[in-house]
């Protein structure tokens, strides 16, 4: 059989290496801010010996790396993950309300 995901709206931002600007005020969404305060979302190193500057997000199927440029999805049920950025556009389409 063959299936269509159904049509739902998520919101999602484009990740750009970084959560907060310069001035040290967040320019992500605020659900992305609160993910990071209680550690959903977290900076952490592939490596021991490197500095954590590499995002994190925790999910139901365990932890996912999170590269510059991937968007993060809230989905539907407020859960956060990672996507790359071709499967992200060929999956989801701008919603103008």
């Amino acid at each position: 059989m063959r299936y269509r995901k159904k049509p739902v709206i998520i919101d999602a931002f484009q990740y750009d290496g970084d959560l907060m600007g310069s001035d040290g005020k967040y320019y992500v969404p605020d659900w992305a801010v609160n993910a990071f305060q209680e550690g959903i979302m977290h900076f952490g190193s592939l490596k021991a010996e490197e500095p954590p500057t590499e995002l994190f997000i925790e999910t139901l199927e365990g932890t996912h790396h999170a590269s510059i440029g991937d968007y993060i999805i809230r989905g539907v049920n407020g859960e956060i993950y990672p996507c790359k950025p071709d499967i992200f556009e060929k999956t989801y389409e701008i919603v103008n309300e």
